[in-house]
């Protein structure tokens, strides 16, 4: 009589360093050395930009110093990832210190204004928290994300031509998630049915989607470029938050898709992690072949996990074209499905982190943006961080976390 292993719970959820059974355990007092000289390390930083703007390095040097020991004791003693994080956050808080302080105070005054930056940081990650979501979905199911660049693409284009030609952003909006699922279907076909390698897949098809979005793009409205007079998605305001104070000029008003953004990452950490079907989902990705004994249709779940992701990524690239530009252009979600995916990987495979990560590349672009009241050179150099961050997390330098077991591995029923 042939056994199977038991099957997670709905709440179960124990991230593991891979090669690991379980993850590794750390005494609790090394922890808090390592999250103090983390928050050191920041406070380093954190005082010689407004509004406390020290003119002197002299403090941030001590706090960096002390930060840096405390982070390498942790280190050796157990916590190595937060304890060498916290030495590389001392250093490159030393060094941003020194360079804040001898800034020009007017010029600093107009890049830390944390209300418009907070503002501004919500904007640059509502997309890159769709795409993320959609990630989630898919690699928890057991199929890579790798295609979340041609489907933001996709949504994006759609949404226009879909606002274009109902004069309606919320059927544009429709239409863009209609599109980003077009793709996530040719993909499932590839990465499901014919168990195509899914990296090569997910390649082909951010390819193949630049091309058809362009061709499609140009063939349409040629050299004019989008419609100027295209149905945006509108701003909510938040009653009771007027005039010019933090919360009002930071979360006052925001798009209705941000919002819904945020709504979307509670709604999906409830269904992967509270529900049935998002138990099935993730045992799916785990061990298939234990799910199909229990009576759960592998392929099924997989088809519908991967339209989801489309779905979600469409709701990304709508953002970018309906909320946040107004327009279209070819490939201009320039990467950011990759920075999702990193995103996903940041947050090990858990919404609410994800959003975390989401926010903290939205934070780089979005004082990118604002620091060429310094120079060019310094902001073009700012808005090539998020990619670098991308980098760091697929490299795994901030920690290895286990993905679902059967992560990339098609099923073939028995």
């Amino acid at each position: 009589m042939s056994t199977t292993a038991p099957l997670p719970s709905p709440a179960e959820h124990r991230p593991t360093v891979v090669g690991v059974a379980t993850a590794e355990v750390v005494d609790p007092r090394v922890a808090r050395v390592a999250w103090a000289a983390v928050v050191l390390a920041a406070l380093a930083f954190f005082i010689t930009i407004p509004p406390v703007t020290l003119r002197t390095p002299a403090p941030s040097v001590v706090l960096g110093v002390v930060a840096a020991v405390g982070g390498w004791w942790a280190a050796r003693a157990g916590a190595g990832r937060v304890g060498w994080g916290a030495v590389v956050g001392a250093v490159l808080a030393i060094v941003g210190a020194w360079v804040a302080s001898g800034a020009d105070e007017a010029k600093l005054d107009q890049v830390v204004v944390w209300s418009a930056l907070f503002a501004a940081t919500l904007r640059f990650a509502t997309p890159l928290i769709f795409a993320a979501l959609g990630g989630i979905i898919s690699e928890r199911a057991g199929v890579i994300a790798l295609g979340l660049e041609g489907m933001m693409l996709s949504g994006a284009l759609f949404a226009v031509l879909g606002a274009d030609l109902t004069d309606s952003w919320l059927l544009g909006v429709l239409v863009g998630m209609l599109g980003g699922v077009g793709v996530a279907a040719i993909y499932a076909v590839f990465a499901i049915t014919l168990r195509a390698d899914q990296v090569v897949a997910g390649t082909a098809l951010n390819l193949m989607a630049l091309g058809v979005t362009g061709y499609v793009f140009v063939a349409r409205y040629g050299d004019d470029g989008s419609p100027k007079d295209l149905s945006r998605v509108p701003e909510l305001s938040l009653p009771g938050l007027g005039g010019d104070g933090f919360f009002a000029v930071s979360i006052g008003s925001a798009s209705l898709m941000t919002w819904f953004a945020l709504v979307a990452v509670a709604a999906v950490a409830f269904v992967l992690f509270r529900t049935t079907p998002g138990l099935h989902l993730r045992a799916v990705g785990e061990r298939p072949e234990a799910a199909e004994s229990a009576g759960i249709p592998v392929l099924r779940t997989r088809y519908l996990a991967v339209l989801a992701s489309g779905a979600m990524a469409g709701l990304g690239g709508a953002y970018l074209s309906l909320a946040l530009l107004g327009s279209f252009s070819q490939n201009m979600t320039a990467g950011r499905g990759f920075i999702a995916l990193a995103a996903v990987i940041f947050g090990r495979w858990r919404p609410g982190a994800a959003l975390a990560a989401a926010l903290l590349f939205g934070f780089s672009s979005a004082i990118a943006r604002r620091l060429d009241v310094f120079s060019d050179q310094l902001a073009t150099l700012f808005n090539a961080l998020p990619y670098v961050l991308t980098l760091i997390a697929v490299a795994g330098l901030v920690g290895r976390s286990r993905a679902a077991g059967a992560l990339g591995k098609p099923y073939e029923r028995g």
